[in-house]
């Protein structure tokens, strides 16, 4: 496959706008990035309010000569992964939405790759399944849950995010972990598809 699953998305909607659509909370000096990478700062709405958070779980890492290197951000979580170590305690206990007005995939030959963005046609933003966790590298961090990618899909990558129907939105964050799970599902609506000659990594 090309490219790593969702390593950039975007939320173009203003905080008022978020926090009204889902029915949360509103937050004030909310500092967040439009185009959302690893280790940037996002929007999402987790025990009822508008939160901004760091976008992946900090992976702790170690040279060669045993000296301590800079976390990794972990972006995605794997839904079949959910009930290991790593996940399991975020997944049971602080589950999250996380608003998205679109997600980028790489497409193209390796060295020229561009930006093709993935969203919903009738949805802007949508929601993507998250999990969250305190941690004391980067404070609060979120991560996003991924399932087996849709046909549309299949050329670009083999994963995609978990977006979740306004219906199931509270099941998802409220929910008992069972039926939470059973949400995790590749998403069977139409996606609009964005190809872009944008480079997938920007030239300075």
């Amino acid at each position: 496959m090309l490219g790593r699953v969702c390593n950039l998305y975007k939320m173009r909607k203003s905080t008022e706008e978020v926090a009204r659509l889902f029915g949360a909370a509103p937050v004030t000096g909310a500092n967040y990035a439009e185009d959302v990478y690893p280790a940037y700062p996002g929007l999402v709405v987790a025990e009822g309010a508008l939160r901004t958070m760091t976008w992946g779980f900090p992976l702790a890492l170690t040279g060669k000569q045993g000296q301590k290197l800079k976390p990794r951000p972990v972006n995605n979580a794997r839904s079949e992964k959910l009930q290991t170590a790593f996940w399991r305690d975020s997944f049971a206990k602080r589950r999250c939405l996380i608003p998205v007005s679109a997600w980028a995939e790489a497409e193209g030959e390796k060295g020229r790759m561009t930006r093709t963005w993935y969203s919903l046609a009738d949805q802007d933003p949508f929601a993507v399944a998250g999990v969250w966790r305190p941690t004391a590298e980067w404070g609060n961090a979120y991560s996003m849950v991924m399932v087996d990618g849709c046909e549309q899909m299949a050329a670009v990558h083999d994963r995609m995010p978990v977006i979740l129907r306004a219906e199931d939105w509270a099941l998802w964050t409220d929910g008992p972990t069972e039926e939470a799970f059973a949400l995790c599902q590749t998403c069977p609506s139409e996606l609009a598809i964005d190809r872009t000659v944008e480079p997938w990594f920007p030239r300075n």
